[in-house]
């Protein structure tokens, strides 16, 4: 409850500096909106990147960040949007807590399973996303990595920029070595394209271009 209290002084405070936030709403990501003119970065939740993947049960890989951005683009393109301004972030976006046709918007994305709480920067959506887990809505219903992980691994060089092209042409001291997915050490290797190093569709584009696979 002191949080639930804190974040609605906040947002009083915050719209009185900025101003209240109200227009159309065209969907960004399964976090962030444009509406009116601003961009708005909604508060308490994270959602996977429109690139991201994710993977059944039975291992299949599944592009689960560019489903969310679908239903959350059908459940909110064109309604109108009304956002309570907590400060911005380092893009120069709103931070916001955004309701459509009187429902706090974060509450039914957690709700559905479209997005999670993002408990780094607020406990507001923790009980909700831990009802929508037990129920296997949505997301939990898949192996997902969490999006602010996968933000981190792809500035690494752990994630492909293409999800068809996985193996990673690594330069080392023993040389020119491909890894593929599964191997012992394809998860902490990072690929450096100043260093010559590059992503590969195939094992025999890779062998073409001179590379040789990992032993493990």
């Amino acid at each position: 409850m002191l949080i639930k209290i804190n974040v609605a002084v906040l947002c009083v405070l915050a719209s009185q500096a900025i101003g209240e936030v109200k227009g159309r709403v065209e969907v960004v990501d399964g976090d962030t909106f444009r509406v009116g003119r601003e961009t708005v970065r909604l508060f308490g939740l994270d959602a996977p990147e429109s690139d991201q993947t994710c993977q059944t049960e039975q291992r299949v890989d599944w592009a689960c960040g560019a489903w969310v951005t679908e239903q959350v683009q059908a459940r909110y393109d064109g309604q109108w949007a009304v956002c309570a301004p907590l400060g911005s972030d380092r893009y120069d976006r709103v931070i916001a807590r955004c309701e459509v046709r009187g429902q706090d918007v974060g509450e039914v994305l957690v709700s559905k399973g479209l997005a999670f709480a993002y408990r780094r920067y607020s406990m507001i959506y923790d009980v909700t996303e831990k009802q929508a887990a037990v129920n296997d809505r949505g997301l939990h219903g898949s192996r997902v990595q969490n999006p602010a992980a996968f933000r981190t691994a792809r500035v690494r060089g752990r994630v492909p920029p293409d999800p068809n092209c996985k193996i990673k042409g690594n330069i080392s001291a023993s040389g020119f070595i491909f890894h593929v997915p599964g191997q012992r050490d394809y998860e902490r290797t990072g690929i450096n394209p100043n260093r010559g190093e590059r992503w590969f569709c195939s094992e025999q584009d890779a062998r073409d271009a001179g590379w040789r696979k990992a032993l493990r």
